[in-house]
């Protein structure tokens, strides 16, 4: 039996069997998932990790008042003829 073009062509469009077809579109789902993955694995934002180090001795902090040395010593009015600036 020989099989002419017109037959050949015929074959390639006939329809697959469910079987063919479910394995057909869970391959397509498959990879299509895999390359979500290894795209979001290669394209991610590298966070940088902040290491806080919580040592009070090396920390330089605003001293207080008694640290200071207390508050300043108490300003004496002085009278002149310029006037006072507004608060």
């Amino acid at each position: 039996m020989v099989m002419s073009s017109n037959d050949t062509l015929l074959a390639a469009f006939e329809p697959l069997p469910e079987w063919l077809n479910f394995l057909a579109m869970s391959l397509a789902i498959l990879l299509a998932a895999l390359g979500s993955l290894v795209w979001f694995l290669a394209f991610r934002k590298k966070r940088k990790r902040k290491r806080k180090h919580h040592s009070h001795e090396k920390r330089q902090l605003n001293p207080t008042l008694a640290q200071a040395g207390g508050l300043p010593p108490v300003r004496e009015e002085k009278n002149s003829s310029a006037p006072t600036p507004p608060p």
